[in-house]
C-alpha cells in the first residue's frame, strides 16, 4: 500500500496543541516522559534540508505543529557542532561520526532518530589525470579526510577493507566542502564524494580524467540529533518529538512519490539534470527506521573504536552515551511496518 501525502498530516496531527505558555529552557531532564503536546510559541532551528524540501513538494510546510525560525543549510558535522555549541540550531540531521566528534570536544547533544542504510553511500572520487583506478592504487597517495564527519569513517574503513595501513598514505585533514576545490587544484589524490556531488564533479572533471573508484565502505547510520539543552527545555522536547515523526514521514512520502521528489530535490534544489536524478534514485536505499538502537548503537560504538584506534578523538567511550532512547521508537512506529524491516541487500 502507497503512502499519501495525508500521512505526513497524520504525523503532524498526531501531536496536538495545547493552551499555555512556553516554559523556560531547563524544566525538564532527561528521565521524563516525552511529551504528548505542544505548547504555543514554540520555535526550533532545523537543518534538515530533505526533509524541508519534502514537506514543501508535499505541501506540507505549513502545517507543523511549531513554528521554525529558520532552515538553515548546515550539513557538515563541524559546522552543526559549532551552530549547538553557539545555540544557533535545535535540530540537525548527519552521520553517526558527528555525535562521537561533539562529545571528544566537550558538545552535550543526543541522537533522537535512526535510519540505516546496508549499501555504501560514498565513492571515492579522484584529481584530474589521476593514476587512480583501484582502492589498491590508494597507497601512496594525498586522501582528503575530515575526521569528524562520516568521508573520514569511510577513508579508514576503506583503508582497512583494502589492508592498507595509515603510515601508507597521507592523509590531508580537511573539511568535506574543502574536497571539490582540493581535488581540482590537485592538492589531494582522491576523496570521497556522495550524490548529487560525485556527479556535478564528474560532469565538470570527467573529461580531464577524474573517476569515481568504488569502496565497500558503508556509512550505516542517518540520525536526527539535538544539543542536550533543547531536550531539557520541555517545549522544545514537545517539538523535537514531533518533529521526529515529520522527518521519518517525509522521507516515506519521499520514496513513494519519487517523481516529485526528483523534481524537487535532484533538479531544482541540487540542480542535477533529471537523467542524472534518476541514475542517483536507482543507487539509494529504500528507508529503513529500526524498532530498536541495538544494531545502531552497535555500529557506532565500532566506529568509536576505529577512530580512537586511529588516533582520533582520545579514548573509548560507551556509544550508548550518544543516544536518548526514549525516542528509540518513535521514528519506526510513525511510518508503515514495510520500512520498520530490514530488507536483505
Amino acid at each position: 500500500m502507497r503512502y499519501a501525502i495525508s500521512g505526513l498530516g497524520v504525523a503532524v496531527a498526531a501531536v496536538v496543541l495545547v493552551a499555555g505558555c512556553a516554559t523556560r529552557a531547563g524544566d525538564t531532564d532527561l528521565s521524563a516522559a516525552l511529551p504528548t503536546s505542544v505548547p504555543p510559541n514554540t520555535k526550533l532551528s532545523i537543518s534538515v534540508n530533505t526533509t524541508r524540501v519534502a514537506l514543501d513538494a508535499a505541501g506540507q510546510l505549513n502545517t507543523l505543529p511549531f513554528t521554525v525560525s529558520d532552515w538553515p543549510v548546515v550539513s557538515a558535522g563541524p559546522d552543526v557542532i559549532q551552530a549547538f555549541r553557539g545555540g544557533a540550531l535545535d535540530v540537525a540531521s548527519n552521520a553517526g561520526i558527528p555525535p562521537i566528534h561533539a562529545h571528544a570536544t566537550g558538545v552535550d547533544a543526543k541522537i533522537v532518530g535512526v535510519k540505516m542504510r546496508s549499501t555504501p553511500l560514498y565513492q571515492l572520487a579522484t584529481a584530474p589525470n589521476s593514476s587512480i583506478n583501484s582502492l589498491a592504487d590508494l597507497r601512496g597517495k594525498r586522501i582528503g579526510f575530515s575526521p569528524g564527519q562520516a568521508q573520514g569513517v569511510v577513508v579508514l574503513r576503506t583503508l582497512q577493507a583494502a589492508g592498507i595501513g595509515l603510515k601508507e598514505v597521507e592523509l590531508v585533514e580537511l573539511n568535506s566542502p574543502q574536497f571539490l576545490t582540493a581535488l581540482q587544484g590537485r592538492q589531494i589524490d582522491v576523496a570521497p564524494l556522495a550524490e548529487p556531488q560525485t556527479t556535478k564533479y564528474l560532469a565538470q572533471y570527467g573529461d580531464q580524467g577524474a573517476r569515481a573508484v568504488a569502496t565497500p565502505a558503508v556509512d550505516a547510520l542517518t540520525i536526527l540529533w539535538t544539543p542536550t539543552a533543547v531536550l531539557q527545555d520541555s517545549a522544545k522536547l514537545a517539538a523535537v518529538t514531533a518533529f521526529v515523526k515529520v522527518w521519518a514521514r517525509a522521507d516515506i512520502w519521499s520514496w513513494e512519490h519519487q517523481d516529485q521528489w526528483l523534481d524537487a530535490y535532484y533538479v531544482k534544489d541540487q540542480k542535477v539534470s533529471a537523467e542524472d536524478a534518476r541514475r542517483i534514485q536507482g543507487t539509494v536505499d529504500k528507508p529503513y527506521y529500526p524498532a530498536k538502537w541495538d544494531d545502531a548503537i552497535k555500529w557506532e560504538q565500532e566506529t568509536i573504536d576505529l577512530v580512537t584506534r586511529s588516533g582520533y578523538f582520545g579514548k573509548s567511550f560507551d556509544a550508548g552515551e550518544l543516544f536518548d532512547r526514549r525516542f528509540e521508537s518513535l521514528a519506526s512506529d510513525a511510518v508503515p511496518a514495510q520500512y520498520r524491516i530490514k530488507e536483505s541487500q
